[in-house]
């Protein structure tokens, strides 16, 4: 990987540069990995990368950037504010944000964003790793993922496996929601879902699904730490990388949003333990993964 971006890097030198704002949601954390690793890989280009945050930047820029990379939700509100109306990559954000949060503004002539969202293949790819004498598996939706579900049972159908989802838009129908799928599925996946994976809900669908003997699947390695099972997920250094290379191989010329190129797994052995489950170990799963999708 170091190497193809060298390559990239050289090829571009003189063909892709100038001002480049770097807009954070927040400073540290995720959000500072992402800006580390994206002017480490961007140093050597001839983009001049000035990095603010939310909290920092005046709500319009009063110097004009040739291209702006807005990391988290609130850093993409803060870039379709300005008034220089620059070229905008989105990242570190869910699908559903990107498409909401544009929805609330003039929609600009050239926006691109890497989600956080993994693909729906890859994730069935990685439940049939997970469980492979399991078929059906468990997804609960709400009015922010419903639009997905096509793409995913498709996705699942593919496979050979089964997609079985029930509703759960409000805190009334969640339980009901996730008992009754539970109650005919292996495992949940669970989607990035503001209204079911809320701070204050994880903790009662994990018991639930533990009183089930049922494992969850995550989309981040909190949720694993929390008591998921396992999590497929991109990190903030990752999207970075994939930002980076989407900068230096287009420059201002975005090509459409896409989802993540580069993927991690978490496993978590003491849930599998307490559930009776034997589980590949991260690194056995994640080069299954990889030859799956060379294979494809």
């Amino acid at each position: 990987m170091t190497v193809v971006l060298f390559f990239l890097l050289t090829l571009a030198t003189q063909a892709w540069g100038g001002g480049l704002a770097l807009i954070l949601s927040e400073s540290g954390g995720a959000y500072g990995d992402f800006a580390g690793t994206l002017e480490e890989t961007l140093s050597g280009s001839n983009w001049n990368i000035v990095s603010t945050t939310v909290a920092d930047a005046p709500h319009t820029s009063n110097t004009p950037s040739d291209l702006v990379v807005a990391v988290g939700s609130e850093a993409l509100r803060k870039a379709l504010s300005r008034t220089d109306s620059p070229p905008i990559i989105a990242a570190l954000l869910p699908r559903q944000n990107y498409e909401r949060i544009l929805s609330e503004y003039r929609r600009p002539s050239r926006i691109t964003a890497i989600y956080l969202d993994q693909p729906a293949a890859r994730q069935a790819a990685f439940m049939r790793q997970l469980f492979p004498d399991q078929k059906r598996f468990g997804l609960l939706s709400s009015s922010e993922t419903r639009n997905q579900l096509a793409q995913y049972r498709q996705a699942f159908s593919n496979a050979g496996l089964v997609l079985d989802v029930e509703d759960a838009d409000t805190d009334k129908a969640l339980l009901p929601s996730l008992n009754a799928v539970l109650d005919r599925s292996a495992a949940l996946l669970a989607l990035p879902d503001n209204t079911i994976y809320r701070r204050n809900n994880i903790k009662a669908i994990l018991i639930t699904a533990f009183r089930h003997q049922r494992p969850i699947i995550g989309y981040s390695s909190a949720f694993v730490t929390a008591g998921a099972l396992a999590a497929l997920y991109t990190t903030p250094q990752q999207l970075a990388r994939q930002t980076a290379e989407l900068i230096i191989s287009n420059g201002t010329n975005l090509p459409p949003p896409s989802g993540p190129n580069l993927f991690a797994v978490a496993i978590n052995p003491n849930v599998a333990q307490a559930l009776g489950l034997k589980i590949a170990d991260e690194a056995a799963i994640r080069r299954a993964l990889l030859a799956d999708r060379e294979s494809r």
